[in-house]
């Protein structure tokens, strides 16, 4: 008898809490994958080497809100500065004679596809949209590092991943520094002296 009333209590509490709560609309967050491909050789780099400068005409953003683009451009030019200064590098102007020159650029799928990437800068990460929600756009950051002296890179490397565009580029810092900080890795730390 008193087993029943128990489990009678028990099972009425649990239709009350279950009545009592609600469920939470599911956040939607953006996919965490990121693809990344290098090509080059950055033992070309002399070890002297302690200052960069930005490439003269590779800052190429393509967007669907060109609004946004100085600022992407504003946000990733500081990002790549921070990384390039914690390895020891100094920014310069480009007629202070810098050891490397470092130009980038930008594109959502939208705008360019992974083809049209490919024939630009001759890389592909080919990252998956499969399964991935339409709030969220694949887009593609290339970073190249030259040689004062050649027009040609010699190392690049593209990233690709997913953004969520409704969100304003000034919430988007921490991501450009996790990025750029993955991107840049392979680029070697100078002491300074």
């Amino acid at each position: 008898m008193i087993k029943k009333q128990l489990l009678l209590w028990v099972s009425v509490l649990a239709v009350l809490l279950a009545a009592c709560t609600s469920k939470p609309a599911p956040d939607i967050h953006a996919p965490t994958s990121i693809t990344m491909v290098t090509t080059g050789d950055l033992t070309t780099i002399t070890a002297n080497a302690k200052t960069f400068a930005w490439h003269p005409t590779m800052f190429t953003v393509h967007t669907n809100n060109k609004l946004d683009d100085e600022e992407l451009i504003r946000h990733m030019r500081q990002s790549i500065t921070k990384i390039m200064d914690k390895k020891g590098y100094s920014l310069v102007d480009e007629s202070q004679f810098p050891n490397i020159v470092v130009g980038f650029g930008m594109t959502l799928e939208s705008e360019m596809s992974d083809q049209e990437i490919l024939e630009k800068a001759g890389l592909v990460a080919g990252l998956s949209t499969e399964g991935v929600d339409d709030e969220f756009e694949k887009g593609s950051v290339l970073v190249a590092v030259f040689s004062p002296q050649s027009q040609q890179p010699i190392w690049r490397v593209l990233a690709q991943g997913f953004t969520d565009t409704d969100k304003p580029v000034k919430n988007r810092e921490q991501r450009f520094d996790k990025l750029t900080t993955m991107m840049l890795s392979a680029i070697p730390a100078r002491t300074s002296y």
